[in-house]
């Protein structure tokens, strides 16, 4: 039997329509089969507690082995149960029977034992598992603690300062490592089922009890600094001071009081604000992961991508870096140099954080191919175009494209801004068309932005889903307009800070204005990251189309002419000292202290500048949706989450907008379009809103 043909006999008796006991000589087994990923619902619980029950009574066994059937152990506990009741039994009683089973109790783990599924392998006397299983504690990452007994029993395993970093990071760990640190106790390696029979037939008929360990040795200075490490990775997060709080109880508390109190803690904090969030989160990316329509993807081996340039090759590292070929054309030999030398670095940090798999950074680099003849791509299954971004330079190259590639190619292009519709017709193909809106660093970023023309076939747009998922990306379903979804309300958002800065608050003010509404950095900020120069030359390119009427702010192009271009010079919207921190600049003060003396208006105070920065958000979100450019709030979120960096444990800026009195949000929306002035047009937020309060 492989390591992960898990099965049972025609004899195993069902306990419940998750759970079946099987016989294996003197052995009980277990097994727990609720596809997909045998979450811990309530038919598992009910079925394990009436295994319990029988094996606890039968003279005829030694031991009782717990196995996932199909793909896993337990994936985790079951994330829908979590906003509401619990119904019973709950967790730890069935925990508790494991305990107090009197045969000593395995877990045979394969796939991920994460959550409550690796806090049921916790309380086992033993646990093996397969070299490719996965385990570990995420809740923090879902914005609780572990619920049942998982602070208690894996710190008294790894010691108190690994636990902590462990059940704090709620990082999963691979079954190698996780031997090592004495997560898990042995490794299968020819047959899951028999080699965990063996395990427990060799450590004879006694308990072993993890919660009755005492923690490898550690001193008070190693735990006081994995709890500073913790808290200061965990930004004031009230779930890693619980998670920590609780572990600490080992030090000074009987385990039965410990575990009500770590019980206590989790149960406020899974119905709390920041729980509610990442769940909300969790459910809005696997929605917006499914394409709008049904169809069958079409197969995609070897991509294309026109332009080396800084998304090109990005674009070109993370399709090789999922096993797929790529030629990568430029018609500048200096930038595919370039280029080449960019996506074998990124290959190989890929590999060495353990990121392509079994493959090299070396094997996925050979499935590289580079030119500058467009006519190579001939045999390609799907070209992703990512040249200058500019209508008339990405319509030749793209018209060009449409001629050589076969009828059955697929044509994307990489445009942020530009009118794709006329992308599309100028391809010659717009059945065959698609946009695929990646995001700087490609590498780093997950957010995907899929285009749907309205040309494009379901099977076009069902590809660039499936390639997005190939690729390790989060796919959003996008129509075509100006920005699409994630750019179209950034620019709102920077205009209103603009706005702000143009009635005399300063950029520091600003960007702690949206930092407090939940972006990991301000405006001004990132700018001077991504340098202002390129906006610059923006707003220049657009001077003679611009509307009179429309608000415009002189002070971003007066910093500009400073030479105060961002990091690149040292100096932008902030100076910065030795140690390349970032600090409020005099010369931008008095820029805008003079500029709004002139106006004459008075500074907005922070609750206005957040009120008009979240009004604006909302309000353009209820525009792109009314015109069809974005499907659903959750899917704006999910933008803005994954692209823009608002804090994914505060849901989303829709998400903390629906949980607010609906006349505090029209006040939002009032301050915006006040600040805005001519041009602003209302959404219908309350209509937006109104399916996020009734699901929250």
């Amino acid at each position: 039997m492989a390591l992960t043909d898990i099965g049972y006999s025609s004899s195993a008796r069902e306990m419940s329509p998750a759970v079946r006991l099987e016989r294996d000589g003197d052995i009980a087994l277990i097994f727990i089969d609720n596809p997909p990923v045998n979450a811990s619902s309530v038919a598992v619980r009910q079925g394990l507690a009436a295994a319990l029950a029988e094996v606890s009574g039968d003279r005829g066994i030694s031991g009782v082995a717990i196995i996932g059937a199909g793909r896993s152990f337990i994936a985790g506990s079951d994330i829908k149960e979590f906003g509401r009741a619990l119904p019973p039994p709950e967790l730890p009683e069935v925990l508790a029977a494991i305990e107090a089973c009197p045969w000593p109790v395995i877990a045979a783990i394969h796939g991920a034992a994460l959550g409550g599924g690796y806090e049921l392998a916790l309380t086992c006397d033993w646990r093996i598992a397969t070299p490719d299983a996965v385990v570990g504690l995420p809740e923090v990452g879902l914005g609780m603690i572990p619920g049942a007994g998982g602070t208690q029993r894996l710190p008294r395993l790894v010691g108190l300062p690994r636990g902590i970093e462990l059940i704090t990071s709620a990082r999963r760990v691979a079954a190698p490592e996780a031997l090592a640190l004495g997560m898990i106790d042995a490794l299968a390696q020819t047959d899951l089922r028999a080699e965990a029979i063996a395990f427990l037939k060799s450590r004879g008929p006694g308990k072993r009890l993890a919660s009755r360990m005492i923690p490898p040795a550690a001193s008070s200075a190693e735990i006081e600094a994995a709890a500073n490490a913790a808290l200061a990775k965990g930004k004031g997060r009230d779930c890693v001071a619980e998670a920590i709080k609780a572990i600490r109880l080992i030090e000074t508390t009987p385990v039965e009081e410990a575990l009500a109190l770590e019980r206590a803690a989790f149960q406020t904090l899974r119905v709390g604000e920041e729980a509610s969030a990442l769940r909300y989160n969790f459910f809005a990316e696997r929605a917006a992961a499914k394409p709008p329509v049904a169809a069958d993807p079409l197969p995609v081996a070897l991509v294309g991508v026109v332009g080396a340039g800084t998304m090109g090759a990005g674009i070109a590292s993370v399709v090789l870096a999922a096993g797929l070929k790529v030629i990568l054309i430029d018609s500048n030999e200096a930038v595919l140099a370039r280029a080449r030398g960019s996506i074998e670095k990124t290959l190989g940090d890929l590999e060495r954080l353990g990121k392509l798999g079994k493959a090299s950074a070396a094997e996925r680099l050979a499935g590289l191919e580079t030119g500058d003849d467009l006519a190579r791509l001939a045999g390609a299954d799907l070209v992703i175009e990512a040249v200058f971004e500019d209508i008339a330079v990405k319509t030749e190259v793209i018209a060009r494209l449409g001629a050589v590639l076969s009828d059955k190619a697929i044509l994307a292009t990489n445009t942020s801004y530009l009118d794709i519709e006329k992308l599309a017709a100028a391809s010659g193909r717009p059945d065959r068309f698609l946009g695929l809106h990646f995001f700087a660093p490609v590498p780093r970023m997950k957010l995907l932005e899929v285009v749907q023309c309205a040309a494009t076939e379901p099977a076009v747009l069902a590809t660039g889903f499936a390639l997005a998922k190939t690729i390790g990306k989060l796919p959003v379903p996008a129509r075509p307009g100006e920005g699409f979804i994630g750019n179209r309300i950034y620019a709102r958002y920077r205009a209103q800070c603009e706005y702000a800065l143009d009635d005399g608050a300063l950029p520091q003010e600003i960007d702690a204005a949206a930092t407090g509404l939940g972006f990991a950095m301000g405006l001004f900020a990132v700018s001077d990251i991504s340098g202002l120069d390129i906006a610059w030359r923006l707003r220049q390119s657009k001077a003679a189309s611009r509307d009179a009427r429309e608000r415009y702010v002189t002070i971003p192009d007066a910093v500009c002419e400073l030479g105060r271009l961002g990091r690149k010079t040292e100096a932008g919207w902030y100076d910065y000292d030795r140690a390349g921190k970032p600090v409020p600049s005099p010369a931008v003060t008095e820029l805008v202290k003079a500029n709004a003396a002139r106006h004459g208006r008075p500074a907005p105070e922070a609750k206005a500048i957040s009120g008009a920065i979240m009004g604006a958000i909302v309000n353009e979100a209820a525009l792109l949706v009314e015109e069809g450019i974005a499907r659903s709030a959750q899917d704006i979120d999910v933008v803005l989450v994954n692209g823009y960096g608002f804090a994914r444990h505060k849901g989303g800026p829709l998400f903390q907008a629906a949980r607010l009195p609906p006349e505090e949000v029209v006040a939002m929306v009032d301050l915006a379009e006040q600040a805005t002035g001519w041009g602003f047009r209302r959404g219908d937020v309350e209509a937006l809103l109104a399916g996020l309060r009734a699901s929250n």
